[in-house]
């Protein structure tokens, strides 16, 4: 029920992508480890090095509101098929989410996959770590 809810969501956010150069919209939600749901969506900019994934714009948007721990986060596309996080998104969401769940939809054939983050980014970048 959970992983629905957060899809829902996701769908949403993807609504408000700004996606005019690539066409590919993506919508996030992203869930705390108290349940609060942040969404995020890809913002692109004529300067591709600008552009924001959908992925940090939900982090983004829940550390600026004082939250930096999440337990899991939903991404759907425009593309419908199931659309993994790009490598600096799964780096990104390892310094919040190191033990969170990645919930992947594919709208094609209606079914979820999940992933451990760590599954999806081994050996994740930290200064932390020995």
């Amino acid at each position: 029920m959970e992983n629905d809810i957060l899809i829902d969501y996701a769908k949403k956010a993807m609504g408000n992508a700004y996606a005019p150069y690539s066409g590919f919209s993506v919508g996030t939600a992203l869930l705390t480890v108290d349940g609060e749901i942040f969404t995020g969506c890809n913002i692109e900019n004529s300067s591709f090095g600008a552009t924001i994934c959908a992925e940090r714009c939900a982090v983004m948007k829940a550390v600026s509101e004082g939250c930096t721990s999440f337990s899991k986060i939903a991404i759907v596309s425009s593309g419908g098929n199931y659309t993994y996080p790009c490598g600096i998104c799964r780096q990104f969401l390892s310094e919040f989410m190191e033990d969170g769940t990645v919930v992947l939809f594919d709208d094609v054939i209606g079914e979820i996959k999940e992933y451990s983050l760590d599954s999806l980014i081994p050996f994740a970048f930290n200064l932390n770590r020995d």
